[in-house]
């Protein structure tokens, strides 16, 4: 029985599982966390990696690393970073996007070289911002990786990077229409020619190590949970994690010149349209945490007031927000009362992360001119009883929430297991269990968040 590793190498951790190659049944898991920030040095990722994997290397034929998207690994000519990572959900960039939106002939030009607008996330306005603010650090630089790239190459041993189409188009300097590199916009992003690392197709070995484990191309997180589910076109995800994210397949690629959708590719030779948002499961931590709860009492409290929350309406950009682009918002609650409910509070925390999702799921729709058929819930906020209650009456049809599970590393491990066989198509595993949901729509709560959410735009 041949045995494969997945790798998720997300922001705030390493699990790797050990799965089985035929059936995709999950024979072990270990876990090792990540050191907090947005900004953080890549070596801690190594060390993690290291943990979770110890005593699962020796038993399997073939890994691959899914990743966090976007994040920049600048390394100098002794493959040392130069500065932290500066992770996807860190906004010190947004200045760099406009002014690399502007230089690239604005937001059509910019969607149609790269198939998305720039936002702070994407790696290149980092390396702009490396070149502004830290120049010493951006002239040592001579490669750029991923998150997932760096992994993979420590677990090689070194020896030149490789990466795929599907993480590499969250940098900002792929062409996710051509399938390349655009050396062109890397080097004017830092101010100098980098090196990238070679891109590897999902059903190849990249490399081998010493021992003769087989290492995939490895890829993004949203490009890896997509290929565990195996989405078919027709189908949206939304994924409630540190991020907020709608994603669906499509056979083409898309450019959306507002900015509301990033084109990516996918872990296949698809594509994966894409709307993230910054705040997601954090929106019902920081309630949680407000009220003094965990989270089954913060979902019994939301379940026991009425929808709407009694007119409270909170629009959750805490930490600033990419979908819309408001780096520097802050979060805004309208409607409290003196008559306001400890119930009305844990409601419209609820409901404010599920209109955020909602209108990722419309932006989506729109640009991909599709309606979703099927919508499925991942993410460990989907977990909430409150959460899937409330999911399909803001969403306005039904929400099937998959068995909770690893599915960047079981996507990588899908992926694992596709190179190692070799095939033109990856493995057919078994579906995951899963429940679906259904509710009366609920209109009124989102009229509501929109009017807040474009008023707080003026």
């Amino acid at each position: 029985m041949a045995s494969v590793i997945g790798v998720d190498s997300s922001t705030q951790s390493t699990k790797a599982l050990l799965v089985d190659a035929d059936s995709g049944t999950v024979l072990e898991s270990q876990h090792s966390p990540h050191p907090a920030g947005t900004s953080v040095d890549p070596r801690s990722w190594l060390d993690a990696f290291d943990k979770a994997s110890a005593g699962l290397l020796d038993r399997a034929e073939a890994i691959a690393v899914g990743g966090q998207q976007h994040g920049m690994v600048a390394l100098d000519a002794t493959d040392s970073p130069v500065h932290d990572a500066i992770l996807w959900n860190d906004t010190r960039s947004s200045q760099e996007a406009v002014d690399l939106i502007e230089e690239m002939g604005g937001p059509a030009a910019c969607a149609e070289a790269v198939g998305s607008v720039l936002v702070a996330s994407f790696t290149s306005t980092k390396l702009r911002w490396l070149r502004d603010h830290e120049p010493d650090a951006a002239a040592r630089t001579k490669r750029v990786l991923l998150p997932h790239d760096y992994v993979s190459r420590h677990v090689v041993g070194g020896g030149e990077p490789f990466t795929d189409r599907g993480d590499a188009s969250g940098t900002g300097y792929f062409s996710t229409r051509v399938g390349a590199w655009r050396h062109d916009l890397a080097e004017a992003a830092i101010g100098q020619t980098v090196e990238l690392p070679r891109i590897v197709a999902s059903s190849d070995v990249a490399a081998t190590t010493s021992s003769g484990l087989k290492v995939a191309a490895g890829t993004g997180d949203n490009m890896a949970a997509a290929l565990a589910l195996d989405l078919k076109p027709g189908d949206v995800v939304v994924s409630i994690g540190t991020s907020g994210v709608a994603s669906a397949i499509t056979n083409e690629p898309v450019s959306d010149p507002t900015g509301s959708v990033t084109g990516f590719a996918d872990a296949t030779s698809r594509f994966l349209p894409l709307v993230a948002t910054i705040n997601a499961a954090r929106i019902l931590e920081l309630q949680s945490t407000l009220l003094g709860v965990d989270h089954d009492e913060l979902a019994r409290l939301a379940l026991a007031a009425p929808s709407g929350a009694n007119g409270l309406t909170i629009l959750p950009f805490y930490d600033g927000e990419r979908t819309p682009s408001r780096p520097d918002a802050t979060g805004t609650w309208a409607g409290l009362t003196t008559s306001t409910t400890r119930e009305d509070l844990a409601r419209a925390a609820v409901e404010a992360l599920l209109c955020s999702l909602a209108d990722a799921i419309d932006h989506l729709s729109a640009t991909t001119g599709t309606t979703p058929q099927r919508i499925l819930m991942v993410g460990g906020a989907a977990s909430n009883p409150a959460v899937r209650v409330l999911a399909p009456a803001i969403f306005g049809r039904p929400v099937t929430v998959p068995a909770p599970g690893e599915y960047v590393a079981l996507g990588a491990a899908r992926q694992a297991a596709w190179a190692f066989a070799g095939t033109p198509e990856p493995p057919a595993w078994a579906s995951v269990a899963s429940e679906t949901y259904e509710a009366e729509p609920t209109p009124l709560v989102r009229e509501a968040y929109a009017l807040l959410r474009d008023r707080e735009t003026i």
